[in-house]
């Protein structure tokens, strides 16, 4: 694995590597060698197999981290390739066309975080959310709370249980209940 990141290295100037496992190792990328990297590494390096492909929200650095993992099934070893993007203006090259799969990823990603891909196929069709107005919901800035308390109704009658109360009432109804759960019940 250290050797095939020194070969990454030289050609495309990484930017942090961390070796997870003897095989699995993250390593960044600058943006616009991202596609370039990934194609190497599947034509050349053997790392045929798209595992996933995901996203962080940095809200702090005002970037989004997206993640490429690829597997090796020659080598038995995974490699994550780290893509910064900035969040105000996210937009990412597209993958589509090294893996049929990436189209579904780049869907997801843009309507969960708001990140474009260009040229990928549908990317602007509704993907799991029909209609959904509000800014992406997978953004840290996306307020639940407030979209609930101004979408949904209050339903009265509602109690609030403790977890491990009702669980344990659930799992042991015939079991005796002591002074102190009479007490934590009240």
């Amino acid at each position: 694995m250290k050797e095939l990141i020194e070969k990454l290295n030289s050609k495309y100037d990484l930017q942090e590597i961390v070796y997870q496992r003897d095989n699995l190792a993250f390593t960044a990328i600058r943006k616009e060698n991202a596609i370039d990297a990934i194609t190497y590494l599947r034509d050349y390096e053997e790392f045929t197999h798209l595992v996933m492909m995901s996203c962080v929200d940095w809200i702090e650095d005002g970037k989004f981290q997206l993640l490429y993992l690829l597997n090796s099934p020659e080598k038995k070893c995974d490699i994550g390739i780290k893509v910064y993007i900035d969040r105000e203006n996210p937009e990412m090259f597209s993958a589509h066309h090294l893996w049929k799969s990436v189209w579904t990823y780049q869907r997801e990603l843009k309507e969960f975080y708001g990140i474009d891909f260009p040229g990928s196929p549908r990317v602007n069709d509704d993907f799991v959310v029909e209609g959904w107005e509000e800014i992406p919901f997978m953004r840290r800035d996306f307020d639940t709370h407030e979209y609930a308390e101004k979408t949904y109704f209050p339903r009265g009658n509602r109690k609030t249980n403790d977890p491990a109360e009702y669980m344990r009432k659930k799992l042991y109804p015939n079991q005796p209940v002591t002074a102190k759960q009479r007490k934590d019940d009240k």
